[in-house]
């Protein structure tokens, strides 16, 4: 079966890829880059989950497959859960990961380090021809007063997982995927998929 990831990221896909193949899930993953392009969807959802849905429903109108989609951000509690839904553009619309980054260590820069405390969470939405689920996975953590680490992207070179020494982006792609939002919720979703492996057999 092949399954679309309605998502440009190359970093994303990779991770998707990632952990399906480690579960032994027997699927094809396309990403954005492999089919025909269309508009990009309006991302106006009030919520993360808001958001999922209309990327995964865009993806699936577009592509005829079945289609995964998430919406994944940081919420910090100091800015009352922001930048939440807007964390890939808090610095602009067209803003890239460092100007998102930048702003937020900038607004956070005098909190103590016991108050710096955030998560990362994202909700996960699969559609397929007569039904849908949407889940969430979420990892509890702070915020470090530097960067630290090479790998990972967006907000991971300063968030610090609850239980570790190491921000995101000082670990291997193995060890993020085992506790990231997205593998968490990933990991939930995988049921879901092998489901419509066997349902969707014509897409292999």
């Amino acid at each position: 079966m092949k399954l679309l990831l309605a998502s440009g990221s190359v970093h994303k896909v990779a991770e998707l890829r990632r952990i399906l193949d480690r579960q032994a899930v027997l699927v094809e993953v396309v990403g954005l880059g492999d089919i025909d392009p269309y508009p990009e969807p309006v991302e106006n959802g009030a919520t993360f989950e808001d958001n999922a849905l209309i990327k995964a429903r865009a993806g699936f109108a577009m592509s005829g497959l079945p289609t995964l989609a998430d919406d994944s951000g940081i919420e910090v509690d100091v800015l009352n859960g922001m930048p939440g839904v807007r964390s890939a553009r808090w610095a602009g619309t067209h803003a890239a990961d460092g100007d998102n980054l930048s702003l937020l260590m900038r607004q956070i820069d005098d909190v103590e380090p016991e108050r710096r405390t955030a998560r990362f969470v994202c909700a996960m939405a699969l559609l397929w021809p007569g039904g849908q689920t949407v889940l969430r996975g979420v990892v509890e953590g702070r915020l470090t007063t530097d960067l630290r680490g090479e790998h990972g992207f967006g907000y991971d070179p300063v968030f610090l997982p609850d239980g570790y020494d190491r921000t995101t982006a000082q670990m291997s792609d193995e060890e993020k995927d085992a506790i990231s939002h997205r593998g968490r919720a990933l990991r939930a979703m995988i049921p879901h998929i092998e489901d419509l492996a066997w349902t969707f057999p014509s897409e292999a």
